[in-house]
């Protein structure tokens, strides 16, 4: 294995399942209970139909945050502006939003919420994040020209007030990793800069034409994810991991149990995986087909990752664990993680036989479905909804 070799979704899964592999051995910090899991994948089951009825589940993308609850206005210029363009182009412009729009998520903390125009509630956690990062680009924030799209230049030289402003951050309402968030954007502006074979002109959106030609209307989801993580690779925080591999890995850690090398590196991607399920929805909305979603993974964060916590698939070998804080790089959160992608493989295979849907894809099952029974049991411990486990996060992980 080369350190290149980890930036595939099929990396995520075969090195989670070598974790996993050792956890079950009795060789990690959490136990895994797997008569626990039937149960759990029953209670999945039952927030799905509740959810969706008729089975019919969209998937696991940023699209479904554009359009919360008692909030109109905005979810309807989005629609009216990519319906006013052909095909090609509304792609386009639908990865000029999405792209920064899930770069800024990452977990909101649970102090921050958002009033969205002409609502009448605030809105919180991701989807408040949506609704957020849609209201500033309808409104012309990341485009130099102050029109609803995004480009290089507008994004690297994108102020920290600029972003409060957008997001409605004060003290009284704080927004957990804004710095990193910042970061992040400003890296994907000078990244679209200096990638001119991937960004001729200057916008995320150029990524639909190296992805659609006319001789095929269809993407593989794992050739996205491929793209995605090339793209990409320049605007992640230079980890430590990065600095000695000379590769840029992104959401990928060292798990200390395997060793040094590559084989002891396991690679997540989760934000990359995410966009790729959210960039997935974006081009069939503009009739191109998108295969091969299940060569992506499961989402590996603390609301999934809470569902099996909470659900008693996983436990802490030692209790005290629980009330201390975690960094991304830690064993118990890549342990964690690591056990969230093989779980919920293991769950959606007992999902669908619990709803007789045997095509169900992990996609929907995720957002059918796991994420939010996950989120359900949060709020049922905690009136906060805080994860079940502490965590230091930099905005860029989570």
């Amino acid at each position: 294995m080369r350190y290149q070799d980890l930036l595939s979704a099929a990396a995520v899964r075969s090195q989670s399942a070598k974790v996993t592999a050792a956890v079950r051995a009795g060789d990690g910090l959490f136990e895994v209970h797997d008569d626990a899991l039937a149960a759990c994948a029953a209670r999945v089951a039952e927030v799905t139909l509740d959810r969706y009825p008729t089975l019919e589940i969209p998937y696991h993308s940023r699209w479904r945050h554009f359009a919360a609850p008692g909030v109109t206005t905005l979810e309807r210029q989005l629609v009216e502006r990519i319906d006013a363009l052909d095909p090609m182009e509304a792609a386009r412009t639908g990865f000029d939003l999405v792209i920064p729009s899930v770069l800024l998520d990452a977990g909101a903390g649970p102090d921050w919420t958002f009033l969205a125009p002409e609502a009448e509630m605030r809105v919180g956690r991701s989807e408040g994040l949506g609704l957020a990062s849609l209201d500033m680009f309808l409104a012309g924030a990341f485009a130099d020209d102050g029109s609803a799209r995004t480009d290089a230049t507008t994004l690297a030289s994108l102020s920290l007030e600029e972003l409060r402003d957008g997001f409605q951050v004060t003290e009284s309402n704080p927004l957990v990793g804004i710095d990193g968030r910042l970061d992040v954007l400003r890296r994907l502006g000078r990244a679209m800069s200096e990638r001119t074979d991937l960004f001729p002109n200057g916008r995320p959106g150029d990524l639909v034409d190296r992805l659609v030609t006319d001789s095929s209307r269809t993407v593989a989801a794992p050739v996205l994810l491929a793209l995605l993580l090339d793209a990409l690779a320049p605007i992640w925080p230079k980890r430590e991991l990065s600095e000695t591999t000379g590769v840029d890995l992104g959401d990928a850690w060292h798990y200390e149990p395997f060793g040094d090398g590559p084989a002891s590196i396991v690679p997540f991607h989760k934000l990359s995986q995410w966009l790729s399920y959210s960039l997935a929805e974006t081009l069939e909305r503009s009739g191109i087909a998108v295969t091969e979603l299940d060569g992506l993974t499961g989402l590996p964060e603390y609301r999934n990752g809470g569902l099996l916590y909470e659900t008693g698939v996983l436990s802490l070998r030692d209790p005290v664990l629980v009330d201390r804080t975690h960094r991304p790089e830690s064993q118990l959160i890549v342990e964690w993680r690591a056990l969230t992608i093989t779980l919920l493989d293991e769950i959606a295979d007992l999902v669908r036989a619990e709803l007789d849907a045997p095509d169900m894809l992990l996609a929907e099952i995720l957002e059918g479905g796991t994420w939010a029974t996950g989120r359900a049991l949060a709020f049922d411990r905690t009136a906060d909804g805080s994860p079940p486990l502490h965590l230091d996060s930099d905005g860029t992980v989570f």
